[in-house]
């Protein structure tokens, strides 16, 4: 049976569904040929650079680049994977342009906003889905084989939220559900976690090139390795190393040896070390009686 507004119909329909992509980037050109793999047709994509092109003609292959009202002209599901300061204004424009048809699936892709973002959509009679990968994308093959076993954050009106679900799995990927008040939070979250440690790597790299070390690569891989896997499974209970030991002297050393060596990373080295000492002391890891020496260090190493 289908509803008037289009809504059962498209959240059960078992019929595949013709894709198109409004950004053809490296999230956008995944997501559709994820969805090619698992029986979708890919029908059109909007890409201007360069970048893009190249992209859409590796992974979806035969699918013409076309302006982003055309492609909504083609498309049953349409992805939306642009920046997250473009989608709103990307949004108002396709609905006031008349370019959303009634009962059509729009999902974009952006960890920031839920469903409301997209309320221009439903007053066009279209149907919202917010589908966050939680993946960093290369724009290459790769993207695809990553997405296998991916958590997706899943925002969508009660009605759709099997649909969106239905959309996660067939791309393999594992569905999590995210209310649209805690999209900011989650966010975040996923932000702090793989940005921030992108750039603490990059520091650890630059400071063993320092030192000498011909491959800090290799050096780090397996050190950082067995650090993130025991904080997923122990959270700060795996906490190790001379902060969470309270080895006051040590981190003086490195303090002085940032200070004269790297003093780009010792602001990001001073904040990390208190944030742990915090935490050490709050779990008992690090013992009050250790605390008040290292905290002292931690203030006086501030940079100057």
């Amino acid at each position: 049976m289908t509803r008037t507004d289009g809504t059962e119909d498209a959240a059960s329909r078992p019929a595949r569904l013709a894709v198109g992509v409004v950004g053809a980037g490296r999230v956008g050109t995944a997501l559709a040929a994820c969805l090619r793999l698992a029986g979708h047709r890919p029908v059109a994509a909007s890409g201007v650079s360069d970048a893009s092109r190249r992209r859409a003609e590796a992974l979806l292959p035969g699918v013409p680049l076309v302006e982003p009202a055309e492609v909504l002209a083609r498309a049953d599901l349409v992805l939306l994977t642009v920046p997250d300061d473009a989608l709103p204004g990307l949004v108002e424009g396709l609905a006031a342009t008349g370019a959303v048809r009634p009962g059509q699936l729009v999902v974009h892709t952006s960890g920031r906003y839920g469903t409301d973002v997209l309320e221009p959509v439903v007053r066009a009679g279209g149907l919202p889905l917010a589908l966050h990968p939680v993946m960093t994308f290369t724009g290459s093959p790769v993207d695809v084989e990553r997405l296998a076993g991916c958590s997706f954050g899943v925002t969508a009106p009660e009605e759709l939220r099997l649909a969106g679900e239905a959309l996660v799995v067939e791309m393999g990927g594992e569905p999590e559900w995210i209310a649209e008040a805690d999209r900011p939070l989650y966010h975040a979250a996923l932000a702090h976690g793989a940005n921030h440690l992108v750039t603490l790597v990059a520091q650890s790299l630059e400071m063993l090139r320092g030192a000498g070390v011909g491959a800090p690569d290799r050096m780090l891989g397996p050190l950082l390795g067995a650090a993130l896997d025991n904080a997923l499974r122990s959270g700060d209970a795996a906490l190790t190393g001379p902060v969470a030991r309270g080895d006051a002297g040590t981190v003086r050393t490195h303090v002085e040896q940032l200070r004269r060596h790297a003093p780009q990373t010792l602001a990001s080295y001073l904040a990390m070390a208190r944030t742990t000492a915090d935490r050490a002391l709050a779990g008992g890891t690090l013992k009050a009686e250790s605390a008040e020496a290292l905290l002292d260090v931690l203030a006086d190493g501030s940079p100057r």
